[in-house]
């Protein structure tokens, strides 16, 4: 098993959205940068763990965390002229983008602020650290047994 931090914008899809979805699963979709789209496409499997990062809001935090149920998939939006993620360089056969599902987990007790991931040393070589505006990326076994303790406090 592998472990991941995932971003979303709270008022795009928050993780009480996916906790409000049909069994609590939904399709992580939408990614449009390349080395994000790689990690989904390449290394996200089936079983790992999610931690829910809720980004672009008064205070970015991480506020929970989630499974993946589903290992990648061509994101069916980049089909779709109506949809925002519309690629018209994509096709059936040569997808571009790609999503998975995700299964809610947990919703921490409280936030973990970005602000305190910084400034807390056991975190301080995280992705989200060194390279923040990915919203796809790995995370240490270490990192994940870090937060979870921080949102359970």
């Amino acid at each position: 098993m592998k472990y991941w931090l995932f971003k979303s914008e709270p008022d795009e899809y928050s993780i009480d959205d996916l906790a409000a979805e049909r069994g609590q699963v939904g399709r992580w979709d939408g990614i449009r940068n390349y080395q994000a789209r790689n990690f989904l496409r390449d290394a996200v499997e089936e079983g790992d763990a999610v931690l829910y990062y809720h980004s672009a809001c008064k205070v970015p935090a991480v506020v929970g965390t989630a499974e993946v149920v589903r290992a990648a998939y061509a994101d069916p939006a980049q089909f779709d002229p109506e949809c925002k993620y519309f690629d018209p360089k994509a096709s059936g056969d040569k997808p571009r983008w790609y999503c998975v599902d995700i299964r809610f987990a947990s919703r921490f007790a409280r936030p973990v602020p970005l602000a305190e991931i910084k400034q807390n040393p056991a975190l301080a070589e995280m992705v989200l650290v060194k390279q923040g505006r990915l919203s796809i990326q790995p995370v240490t076994a270490r990192e994940w047994k870090t937060l979870v303790e921080l949102g359970e406090m």
